[in-house]
């Protein structure tokens, strides 16, 4: 039978909650995704805990909080010590993200599911690769191979393709074919065909307009608010889809010469853009093409400033302004409390680029109609005074005192089991309940036990024998001298993520509120109050999700036609729609399960594993066809002596065969070819090739192919049996390999 493999959503089935699921091949788990929602809720992630001691690998797909949000609190709570693999951009721009939300949190909140030392745990143990890389699994994933590929949406987007026995299991969620300014879009060939396909249906009954007109759109919304005096807020992702925004608006604001003020204000905006800077291979032909002309980067910001605390938007100076900043949902960061200021002025303009996550303040804004008051809690952390300080110095004093009263409790306890595992044969040994030598010891005639005396070494009050300082050089020598570690001069990755936090923007400037908020020492409290904002700025809702939409997802399935298909992570009523339409269209077998409910979608295929012996290959010819070498090949089927299946030479001549002609005829490719040899040749009605005067040839079969995969071709010679007849068809032989 073909490779077993088993999909069970944990997390994002017909609804739009964070993605996490768990796809297990011939035994091998999977954790793909584990996302979270900006509202941190912990009953998401029950079915994920259930799971997590069985999971062998986590691979991540996309850099925002949807797709690994919950890591930090998955591997400190759970347990997870699995490796984990993603593309290079996935791993440092999801760094950011999840510091970006901790702080947002930290500051108006006691907010205690991870800390930014669980962060810095969690991202430790990733394995990077670069895209079309295939790394190869070992020990229990013997046999497995990942490869990752490009998704578009976010930087470092992941199409997921994972081949065991030459079945491919695709991951495909968020993808974008379109390409944009800083990303190449899906390339749908690299995905012909495979064994699964896992896709979302989050787009499924949404269609978009062009690129182009959006833009368009997008920019003439906001310089008409910007010339109506008025201010325009952008709630964004930390490093994700705002970077889209940033070279539109910096395209924009070039070729009209416009000197409205742009301010990015994030808590690690300083470090983001720095990041994103060395990230140019990661992103759009067109990026690239310009750095090798121009040696430019796209990423040198001309009009957007950076801003790293909500101080400094307020010492910029008043007037028309646009601001980038997270969070997207309004939950929390600053975007929060900027909307809580400029959505009582008339002439400001909050401007949506995504959805907002279901039940959030951005989703309940962009309803139709939108509301036109909305209660928000206002808070701020503050340091502690006068009773509430003394009490909580008083608690820490407390705390401290126990710890150590427990560290002395333990070394007393170490010392008197070091006492008892110490071999009582050793010479050197000196009652330790005696505090005053006995005469017999230091007798020089006396005829018991001897011990050593050394003036002025007191040994130490733990030790039952005499101690000598002693310090071992575990120095390796060569011929040339002391051997060099090479490692202990090479900066760490983590010492790289230590800096980037206090690396500052392009003025050497630190991170100021990130870094005043991890280095505070001071006690604090979180102050709230709530208010009820009337809202009588414009809300707008536009679409800058960078997802494939409707039209596109349908065409893209129905190239790639994969053999079973998955759906997650969309509303009910899209998942359904999507299903239908797969169904009739696509291919008929395709699933949309529940959450914790497991589908089997192993391939109907039987394949076995075979050796080729070297009795068979020594009388194999091969040819080359392209990246293959093939050969017709006629065996029988043995076994070798650890019983694994064997291809041997026949015991008897071999039965005849007919001739197979291998290859990929391209009707151009051939009229050229024709028109070389001196053959007078044109296209007629229909994709026929009218050769000469007489013969003409004709190509069926391929084009109800689903896919452009690899299947039967009939190329067909119509004309009378003639001299340029069989000239045309001893080319045609030509461009194919005979078996």
């Amino acid at each position: 039978m073909g490779t077993s493999v088993q999909v069970t959503p944990l997390c994002g089935v017909y609804n739009e909650n964070p993605l996490s699921y768990l796809v297990s091949i011939d035994g091998f788990n999977f954790l793909i995704d584990c996302g979270w929602n900006d509202h941190f809720e912990t009953s998401l992630l029950q079915p994920l805990s259930k799971v997590a001691s069985t999971i062998d690998a986590v691979l991540l797909s996309h850099p925002d909080t949807l797709h690994l949000g919950a890591l930090p609190y998955a591997m400190k709570q759970f347990g997870i010590s699995a490796p984990i693999f993603s593309t290079e951009p996935v791993y440092r721009l999801g760094l950011l993200t999840m510091y970006d939300q901790y702080l947002s949190r930290k500051q108006v909140s006691e907010f205690d599911l991870f800390s930014l030392d669980d962060i810095d745990s969690a991202f430790q143990n990733f394995t990077r690769l670069t895209y079309a890389q295939n790394h190869h699994l070992s020990g229990k994933g013997e046999g497995i191979v990942i490869s990752p590929h490009v998704a578009g949406h976010l930087l470092g987007g992941t199409v997921w393709k994972i081949t065991k026995d030459g079945e491919d299991v695709v991951y495909a969620v968020d993808f974008n074919h379109r390409k944009e300014k800083h990303l190449n879009g899906i390339n749908q060939s690299t995905f012909v065909r495979p064994a699964v396909l896992i896709t979302d249906a989050y787009n499924a009954l949404n269609n978009q307009p062009y690129r182009r007109q959006k833009d368009k759109e997008f920019t003439d919304t906001i310089k008409k608010t910007l010339r109506g005096d008025g201010k325009v807020l952008l709630p964004v992702d930390t490093a994700g889809r705002v970077l889209e925004l940033i070279q539109i608006l910096e395209t924009c604001w070039d070729e009209e010469n416009l000197n409205f003020p742009i301010y990015f204000l994030t808590y690690v905006a300083s470090s983001t853009i720095d990041y994103v800077k060395s990230f140019l291979e990661w992103m759009s032909d067109s990026i690239a093409k310009s750095f090798e002309k121009t040696r430019e980067n796209a990423f040198t910001l001309k009009h957007v400033t950076l801003l790293v605390n909500k101080t400094e938007l307020d010492n910029a100076p008043d007037g028309p302004k646009v601001v980038l900043t997270s969070m997207a949902s309004l939950e929390a960061g600053f975007s929060h409390d900027i909307f809580a200021e400029w959505a009582t002025d008339v002439r400001n303009l909050v401007l949506f680029t995504e959805r907002g996550q279901f039940g959030t303040l951005a989703r309940m804004l962009q309803a139709d109609p939108p509301p036109k008051a909305v209660k928000v809690t206002m808070s701020k952390r503050v340091p502690l005074v006068g009773e509430e300080l003394s009490a909580y110095e008083e608690e820490q004093n407390r705390i401290k005192r126990e710890e150590a009263l427990k560290a002395s409790l333990i070394k007393e306890e170490e010392s008197k089991v070091q006492g008892a595992d110490i071999n009582t044969s050793d010479p050197m040994l000196i009652d330790a309940s005696s505090t005053q030598p006995s005469p017999d010891v230091a007798g020089p005639h006396s005829g018991g036990y001897r011990d050593v005396f050394i003036d002025g070494f007191v040994p130490p009050s733990t030790s039952v024998s005499p101690m000598f300082p002693f310090f071992e050089n575990t120095s390796e020598w060569d011929d040339f001298g002391e051997v060099i570690n090479p490692d202990d001069y090479v900066i760490k990755d983590e010492d790289m993520d230590q800096t980037a936090m206090h690396v500052g923007d392009m003025d050497g400037k630190l991170d100021e509120a990130a870094a005043s908020l991890i280095l505070e020492t001071k006690p604090s409290k979180v102050v709230s109050n709530e208010l009820t904002v009337p809202v009588k700025s414009s809300l707008l809702y536009m679409d800058f999700e960078g997802r494939s939409d409707a039209r596109s997802i349908k065409s893209i399935l129905s190239h790639v036609a994969p053999l079973k298909l998955v759906l997650v992570h969309g509303t009910a009523e899209a998942t359904e729609h999507l299903k239908q339409h797969c169904l009739k269209s696509v291919c008929p077998y395709v699933y949309a399960p529940q959450i914790e409910e497991t589908i089997d979608v192993t391939s109907d295929l039987c394949a076995y594993k075979v050796q080729l012996s070297e009795k068979l290959m020594s009388n194999v010819l091969l040819k080359k066809l392209g990246d293959y070498e093939i050969a017709w090949v006629d065996s029988e089927v043995g076994k070798t002596e650890d019983s694994t299946l064997s291809l041997l030479p026949l015991s008897t001549a071999p039965p005849p065969h007919n001739s197979v002609l291998v290859g990929d005829l391209k009707m151009a490719n051939f009229k050229q070819f024709l028109a070389d040899n001196g053959v007078q040749v044109e296209f007629a009605g229909g994709g026929a090739l009218r050769c000469g005067e007489y013969v003409t040839l004709r190509k069926v079969g391929d084009a109800s192919h689903k896919g452009g995969g690899p299947g039967k071709q009939q190329i067909v010679i119509e004309g009378p049996l003639c001299e340029d007849y069989y000239k045309i068809r001893e080319y045609l032989y030509s461009q194919f390999y005979l078996l």
